[in-house]
């Protein structure tokens, strides 16, 4: 008798866990609903209420790349004497070796591990950079009372994979820009309006101390760094070799720095290319969890909807190349918001303004097109503008969420 192996397709899988989740919470919230009652009968119905969760205050973080989203935040509840627990899914996450007193710190696991414990958590206020609560794997808890999202990046808040940010409580902005594309979407979608609150940019706050401590790079060669997004739009998986090849010609140094996603989502295209440039002395690939060395190397970047275009320019205040030919918005938010999205979203139009356009019938002359580039004043006081608008608050960001945090414990106790 021949026995064929059991095959469950990613989005069957993704179904039965979320089962399976469920009936696990519930589970778990009546056992507590009954200890709690049998607690209740047998102190004689004198259980005195001292906290509402387990945890009035929780942060995830679900990779390295998203550390300094969150150190300004973890600092400032540390400043105040404020316990917070702070769960991640990095087993090497620095946090864990901080000398903190009330940042409670926790390695969670990956994945699926890592949703089975967020999906039973019991808190007041979550804060988590991680998109599609309540769409796939990540469900809200009937423990947790307010979701809040931080952007991690000044751009677009509606340039997520679709329901990126629909069921969260509250989302917090680096630009009031940001709100306009989200109310829009939920009008569109029928969907109740979160509190949606300005704060500033908490990456770009911790990182641009930490620029000031970077060595310069003595005899430096001149640097182009390939920095894209990811998915079958973004600038590798699209042209790849198309684009690397005349680069690594020119003999100036390549950085190539892949998007934290492509190494999960599309790890066999990168294989590919790095076995075909496994013997170019002057292309390098960066999988760092911190981009800025990699940005303070570089002379000029090459990327098309990231938004490392933006921490380049704000941070280092250098041109940006970027290609945009293509693009495909169904796989985003924004595609929601009607034909004309991709012109009309906030991060495309000031691109225009800020960088410089660069197609595919260019890339075989693609080494005089970077020598022939000029930074302009008028490129240098669009990128400041630009920046003014998308991170408000410079140096402020953390204490606004912590500000925003607490009032939210007091409206939930009253």
């Amino acid at each position: 008798m021949l026995i064929y192996p059991l095959y469950i397709d990613p989005g069957t899988g993704s179904a039965l866990f979320s089962i399976l989740i469920g009936a696990a919470a519930t589970i778990y919230f009546l056992g507590r609903a009954l200890i709690i009652k049998l607690k209740i009968v047998i102190s004689g119905g004198k259980i005195t209420k001292t906290s509402d969760a387990e945890n009035q205050y929780v942060i995830y973080n679900e990779g390295s790349q998203y550390s300094n989203v969150f150190k300004p935040v973890l600092d400032e509840f540390e400043t105040r004497g404020i316990n917070i627990l702070y769960l991640s899914s990095n087993k090497n996450d620095p946090f864990f070796n901080e000398s903190y007193n009330f940042v409670k710190t926790e390695f969670i696991g990956e994945e699926n591990k890592a949703f089975l414990r967020l999906n039973m958590l019991k808190a007041n206020v979550v804060l988590m950079t991680t998109p599609g609560l309540d769409v796939y794997q990540l469900k809200r808890s009937k423990g947790v009372k307010h979701y809040a999202h931080i952007l991690h990046a000044p751009s677009d808040a509606v340039m997520y994979r679709l329901f990126g940010i629909d069921y969260f409580d509250s989302v917090l902005l680096t630009g009031d820009y940001q709100a306009k594309d989200i109310r829009a979407l939920e009008k569109q979608r029928g969907l109740p309006e979160k509190r949606l609150v300005t704060v500033g940019c908490t990456y770009l706050d911790a990182v641009s101390e930490k620029i000031k401590s970077i060595a310069k790079e003595e005899g430096r060669p001149f640097t182009v760094l390939i920095s894209p997004s990811w998915g079958p739009s973004a600038l590798l998986s699209r042209y790849g070799a198309k684009l690397l090849d005349p680069l690594v010609k020119t003999g100036w140094r390549i950085i190539v720095r892949p998007h934290p996603q492509s190494k999960k989502s599309e790890n066999a295209m990168l294989e590919k290319l790095a076995e075909r440039y496994r013997d170019a002395a002057n292309l390098e690939w960066d999988y760092e969890s911190e981009n800025i060395y990699s940005l303070a190397k570089s002379d000029i970047m090459i990327s098309d909807f990231s938004g490392i275009i933006y921490d380049y320019m704000f941070l280092f205040d250098r041109p940006v190349m970027y290609v945009l030919q293509g693009f495909d918005m169904r796989l985003y938010d924004a595609d929601d918001l009607g034909e004309d999205a991709a012109e009309n979203l906030w991060q495309f139009k000031v691109l225009k303004e800020i960088g410089i356009p660069l197609k595919e019938e260019d890339f075989t002359s693609i080494g005089d097109i970077i020598k022939n580039a000029s930074d302009s004043d008028e490129l240098r006081q669009a990128r400041q503008k630009a920046k003014d608008t998308a991170w408000q608050y410079r140096g402020e960001a953390g204490k606004r969420i912590a500000d925003f945090i607490l009032s939210l414990r007091v409206e939930t106790v009253n």
